[in-house]
């Protein structure tokens, strides 16, 4: 009698990847931009804004300076300047991630579609896909302009399977900020964490690679699996 033939590890129905920190090295940028708005208010970041920066929507960002620097007249006109400083930064180019490029024709060619989720605002995205991430075949990008609440709120990812059209449980998330996988894991994702700026404390259904360069389909299968 014949032995059955193996059954194939099913692979993630989808991944989905944050953008700073995790595909291109924007956190250091996003950094320089809130710490040089914030001298201008007086204020020099420290690694106790952290926390209220790396990770972080233009929104929180400059809600945090509005808090240290008690400057409430100022709320709209320091998000602005975080977001018009950190696009033309951006514009400037803004290298990938080791391991990025590899990963995703990888999952190009095993046919696994993958999008892109984002907390930078929706200028900053288009100018990153548009450059270091140009010929990509992500099936969408979401940015923190396309749901009513962002990263570390669960809204993003989830609108992310559901257009996929996959329970988030059946997705893995790629990120690298303690912020964006609180996002991804609320949403039902197991997350594989690539720490850049910050740690990100372990805990259940978050693994962890040291860099894009040990991840391939096989990891990511095997957080979905486990």
């Amino acid at each position: 009698m014949s032995t059955p033939a193996a059954v194939p590890a099913v692979s993630p129905a989808a991944v989905l990847f944050d953008m700073d920190g995790t595909l291109v090295d924007t956190e250091v940028l996003w950094w320089e931009t809130a710490d040089e708005v914030a001298a201008g208010l007086g204020h020099r970041l420290t690694d106790a804004d952290a926390p209220e920066v790396v990770g972080r929507a233009v929104a929180d960002t400059a809600a945090h300076l509005v808090r240290v620097t008690g400057r409430a007249d100022a709320g709209d006109t320091i998000a602005a300047d975080l977001a018009g400083l950190f696009f033309r930064r951006v514009e400037e180019g803004a290298p990938l991630r080791p391991g990025a490029r590899r990963l995703l024709a990888e999952l190009e060619r095993a046919g696994v579609p993958f999008a892109l989720v984002s907390a930078s605002p929706r200028t900053v995205v288009d100018s990153v896909v548009a450059g270091s991430l140009a010929d990509v075949p992500f099936a969408f990008t979401l940015s923190a302009d396309d749901t009513v609440r962002t990263k570390p709120h669960p809204d993003p990812y989830r609108a992310a399977a559901e257009r996929l059209g996959f329970g988030p449980e059946r997705c893995v998330a790629v990120e690298d900020s303690p912020d964006g996988t609180a996002s991804a894991q609320a949403a039902g994702c197991a997350v594989l964490v690539v720490p850049s700026l910050l740690p990100v404390e372990p805990a259940e259904k978050r693994f962890f690679a040291g860099s894009l360069e040990e991840v391939n389909l096989a990891v990511l299968r095997d957080c979905v699996d486990a």
